[in-house]
């Protein structure tokens, strides 16, 4: 697969708006693995090869063990690797990440408004759209996987 455009220098100001999302992204009440294990697993549901490889490793670098991420993409069935916060994020991130099926759920929100308060429901939910514009654009224009 060839790469195709860069975002960053075809289009500088819609990247720049990009990593601003990413800037702000580096503030929220999340802890890293946290949020490695949203741009994770929602990495895994968009099939982007891309942010899967970088996402990982960033996640092994942060102190996440290999083998929960081996199992994210299980977690339902491992849910004893995965504390209720993060099982609860996980659940966000596939409800959202596939809103096109039912959205987020009733369900789902009401268990995030247990463990989580408002300003922190609404930074996980831009967690999760921003790595999912980062998917659509790694997978758009074939951005390799760095060796």
């Amino acid at each position: 697969m060839s790469t195709r455009l860069n975002i960053a220098t075809t289009d500088a100001a819609a990247y720049k708006a990009m990593m601003g999302l990413e800037g702000y992204l580096q503030n929220i009440s999340l802890n890293p693995i946290q949020k490695e294990l949203i741009k994770i697993r929602a990495s895994q549901i968009n099939g982007c090869a891309f942010c899967l490889d970088m996402h990982t490793k960033d996640a092994i670098k942060y102190g996440e063990t290999p083998q929960r991420i081996y199992l994210l993409n299980a977690w339902r069935e491992a849910a004893e690797l995965y504390t209720e916060e993060e099982q609860t994020l996980l659940a966000m991130t596939e409800e959202i990440t596939l809103i096109s099926q039912k959205g987020l759920t009733e369900e789902t929100y009401y268990k995030a408004k247990q463990l989580f308060d408002e300003s922190t429901i609404a930074q996980i939910i831009m967690a999760i759209v921003t790595i999912n514009s980062w998917n659509r654009i790694a997978i758009s224009t074939h951005l390799p996987i760095m060796k």
